[in-house]
């Protein structure tokens, strides 16, 4: 058995996004369709003679340390399991940071999965998900990966049926967003609009891509666009480029496109560039498999 384990840690979307109230604790519960895309990070892990974590990125800004959410991953399965020896781990990073796209939980993730391989730990996925769900909200998700609507706080999860076959364009502006703070501004505010949640279920349901494409919301987009009006001029971009419908993922400022042809999100790619609102913009496929 191989003392390496390479993973690819996905990057996720939201096909819609509502936040139903907050919590004593600060939490707030969600209903949320999570979508994961083919856009990933790698996460390479190695046994150790040496005791302990040792963590590297490609990202010399990032925590290497407790700090980072994937070296807190591995200290919870080495704290729990006694684990002798230690583990090397490198975060090739490729999913934009502090972007709604669940870069950080997806690491995170990979690390609890990885780990369980690596050290013949036993855990089952809802194990894994079970511990992945002090480490953040998105994590048990990224356990789990495909199609899911999330609820509670993110933790509750129903496989749903996939995403019809399509293409989507990420853009993620040369600016970072705060989760915390969207969130903050959000309480301050009385929510008007929900999203239709419900639509997009039934148009996955109805495997009808033009149905998820137009029951798509986010809640928080209000909050952060209001900030920053460029993820506004991303979405109008898209829209005019030929997207089906185009969104702000998770707490932004990442804002995704649906296209039924490839060639027109390329196009499209090419206008975003031109128009000078980002370099970061890839099209990308659907992953539609859950982790096995």
């Amino acid at each position: 058995m191989s003392d390496t384990l390479k993973l690819k840690a996905l990057a996720k979307i939201n096909l819609g996004l509502d936040v139903l109230g907050t919590r004593e604790n600060g939490y707030h519960d969600v209903r949320m369709v999570m979508q994961t895309i083919y856009l990933y990070d790698n996460v390479t892990l190695q046994k150790t003679e040496e005791p302990g974590i040792q963590l590297t990125t490609n990202l010399f800004y990032l925590p290497v340390d407790e700090k980072n959410i994937a070296y807190k991953a591995a200290k919870i399965l080495m704290d729990e399991f006694q684990i002798p020896g230690g583990v090397k781990i490198d975060l090739d990073k490729h999913i934009p940071v502090a972007a709604g796209m669940a870069g950080g939980s997806s690491n995170a993730a990979a690390v609890l999965v990885g780990m369980n391989r690596l050290f013949h730990l036993g855990l089952s996925e809802q194990e894994l998900m079970d511990r992945g769900v002090q480490l953040g909200a998105d994590v048990p998700y990224c356990v789990m990966r495909g199609t899911v609507l999330a609820e509670g706080i993110g933790e509750i999860l129903t496989p749903l049926a996939p995403l019809p076959k399509c293409y989507i364009l990420v853009a993620k502006p040369n600016i970072s967003v705060s989760t915390k703070t969207v969130y903050e501004k959000l309480d301050a505010h009385e929510i008007e609009d929900h999203p239709d949640i419900d639509g997009v279920i039934a148009g996955l349901e109805a495997d009808d891509l033009k149905k998820v494409a137009d029951s798509m919301g986010n809640v928080l987009e209000r909050v952060t666009i209001e900030d920053y009006p460029i993820i506004e001029d991303i979405k109008t971009a898209m829209k005019e480029a030929g997207a089906l419908n185009a969104m702000m993922s998770g707490s932004g400022p990442t804002v995704f496109g649906i296209f039924e042809e490839k060639k027109i999100a390329k196009q499209a790619q090419q206008k975003i560039r031109k128009l000078g609102l980002t370099k970061q913009v890839y099209v990308v496929n659907v992953h539609n498999s859950r982790r096995k």
